[in-house]
C-alpha cells in the first residue's frame, strides 16, 4: 500500500533527519548568524573594518538556516499529513512528491552543513609525493593523480598542474594541482595523508606482491594579503620544467622552488611560461602552507595536543589488490570491495563519511 511505502521512506531518512539536528545543534550557526544579524543592522556597520569579512559569513551561514528551517517544517508537515489522510490513495499521492523530495534535501543539506567552515569553500592546492620504494611508490603515485583527476571531473572541479616530476622509470615523483570548484578544499581534505597500495607489482619479473605509499597534502588557497613574507627568508633556486609542456619546457630556466628558510617549507611552480609567473603563483602556494602552519600550531596549542606528523607508517587509507580486493579508510572504517571504481575517481563515499567522522569528532 501507498501509505506503508511512504511509512518506509520518512522511516529511512530519519537517521539522516537526526544527525542534521544534532549537527546543526552543535554547529551554533543559528546563534552565529543572529549575532552577525545585528552587527549588519547596527547603523555605524558600513564604518566596520571587517565589514567584508562580516557580510561573507552572513551571506554563507544565512542559506544553510533557511534550508534547515525548510527540511524541519517539511519533514513535521509530512508526517502529520501521512497519518491524516491514512488510506485516502488521492490525498498520499499528492504528498508523495513531496516526502521523496525531503530524502533528497535531507540528503543533500547534510553535506552542505558538513561543508559549512570559511575555508571549504575555497580553492585549494593537492600534492601528491610518492614514498620510498622508487619505481613501484613513483607509479603509485601516477595511479593517485589519476583518481583524482577522474573525480575532478565527476564534481565539475577545473585542475592546474602546477608542477610535475617524473619518475625515473615510470610514474612521476611529485606533483602539484591547484583545484578550482565551489568546496573544492572542503571535499579534498578527507584526502589529506598517507595512502597504502598493495598489489602484485607490474614491474617484478617474479610477480611478488609489494606494498607502495605516496602521500597527499591538501592546503586551502589563501588571499594574498593574508600574511606577509619576509623577502630575506626565502631561498629562490630555478630549474629547467620536467614535465609534458609546450615548446618551451626544458629550453629555459623557468620553473621556481622557493624554499622557506625559517619553517623549512618548499613550493615550487614550472607550469607558466615565465620564470616571474611562476614566483607569483609559488608565492601564493607558500602564503597558503605557511597560514596552515599557524592554523596547525593554534589548534595543538588549544588542545595541548602537537599534531602527529605524516609518516610513511600512518596511512589514512589503503588499496588491496592482491591477494583479495578492498578499499579501507583507516579513520572511519569505511569498505570498498571495488579498488577499480575507487581509483577511477569514485570517493564520495569515503569523503562523506570522513565529513560525518570529522564533524562528530569536533563536536
Amino acid at each position: 500500500m501507498l501509505i506503508d511505502e511512504l511509512r518506509e521512506s520518512l522511516k529511512t531518512i530519519e537517521p539522516a533527519f537526526q544527525t542534521i539536528k544534532s549537527f546543526w545543534t552543535n554547529s551554533k550557526l543559528e546563534g552565529r548568524f543572529e549575532e552577525l544579524d545585528q552587527k549588519v543592522n547596527q547603523e555605524n556597520f558600513w564604518q566596520n573594518q571587517d565589514r567584508d569579512k562580516i557580510l561573507a559569513e552572513h551571506r554563507r551561514i544565512k542559506p544553510l538556516l533557511e534550508s534547515y528551517n525548510q527540511i524541519i517544517s517539511s519533514h513535521q508537515e509530512n508526517t502529520e499529513l501521512l497519518e491524516m489522510f491514512g488510506d485516502n490513495e488521492e490525498q498520499l499521492n499528492n504528498i508523495k512528491d513531496d516526502i521523496l523530495g525531503l530524502c533528497r534535501k535531507i540528503n543533500k543539506f547534510k553535506i552542505e552543513l558538513l561543508l559549512s567552515k570559511p575555508e571549504d569553500e575555497k580553492n585549494c592546492y593537492l600534492i601528491i609525493n610518492s614514498g620510498a620504494g622508487g619505481t613501484e611508490s613513483q607509479d603509485w603515485a601516477n595511479m593517485l593523480a589519476r583518481m583524482y583527476l577522474r573525480f575532478f571531473e565527476r564534481q565539475g572541479f577545473k585542475v592546474d598542474t602546477l608542477d610535475y616530476q617524473s619518475g625515473e622509470e615510470a610514474g612521476m615523483k611529485s606533483c602539484t594541482l591547484y583545484v578550482r570548484g565551489r568546496n573544492a578544499y572542503g571535499y579534498l581534505k578527507a584526502e589529506d595523508g598517507v595512502h597504502r597500495l598493495v598489489r602484485i607489482s607490474p614491474f617484478d619479473s617474479n610477480k611478488r606482491r609489494h606494498t607502495s605509499f605516496a602521500a597527499v597534502t591538501v592546503t586551502p588557497e589563501v588571499e594574498d594579503a593574508a600574511i606577509e613574507i619576509n623577502e630575506d627568508d626565502l631561498k629562490i633556486d630555478t630549474y629547467r620544467s620536467g614535465g609534458a609542456g609546450g615548446q618551451h619546457v626544458n629550453k629555459t630556466e623557468s620553473a621556481i622552488r622557493i624554499t622557506h628558510v625559517p619553517s623549512g617549507i618548499i613550493v615550487q611552480c614550472q607550469n607558466e611560461r615565465s620564470q616571474q609567473q611562476n614566483k607569483q603563483v609559488a608565492l601564493k602556494m607558500l602564503r597558503a602552507k605557511l597560514i596552515e602552519k599557524q592554523e596547525e600550531e593554534k589548534r595543538a596549542k588549544e588542545s595541548s595536543i602537537e599534531k602527529k606528523k605524516i609518516e610513511w607508517g600512518s596511512q589514512i587509507r589503503s588499496y588491496v589488490l592482491h591477494p583479495y580486493k578492498m578499499v579501507k579508510d583507516h579513520r572511519t572504517d569505511i569498505e570498498s570491495p571495488q579498488p577499480e571504481s575507487v581509483l577511477d575517481g569514485e570517493l564520495m563515499n569515503f569523503i562523506e563519511e570522513y565529513l560525518l567522522f570529522a564533524s562528530k569528532n569536533e563536536a
